[in-house]
């Protein structure tokens, strides 16, 4: 016998058209690209920022390393954002 939880998980899976199609081995490979490019995206960003955030410490700037540092996040974010969504994107078949 299943439990409510199983049986409401069985409902959602039959509900969403997203799982009911596996991943072509193509599919697969694009997504594995986008990692590797946001990843080096990602990268990039970070040691660019992370240098200027060095500089302005050394340099006693708190207000700019703050700045610096909130950029860094925002930086991550946005490009983690576009990550999923081209992956999305893929996942749809588009």
């Amino acid at each position: 016998m299943k439990s409510a939880y199983e049986l409401a998980m069985e409902r959602l899976a039959k509900s969403d058209p997203s799982t009911e199609r596996p991943l072509t081995a193509e599919q697969k490979g694009r997504l594995a690209e986008l990692d590797r490019v946001y990843q080096g995206k990602i990268a990039e960003r970070e040691i660019f920022l992370k240098k200027h955030l060095n500089e302005a410490l050394a340099e006693q700037k708190a207000e700019e390393a703050g700045k610096i540092q909130q950029q860094l996040v925002n930086e991550r974010a946005r490009l983690e954002e576009e990550r999923e969504e081209a992956k999305e994107r893929v996942r749809r078949g588009k």
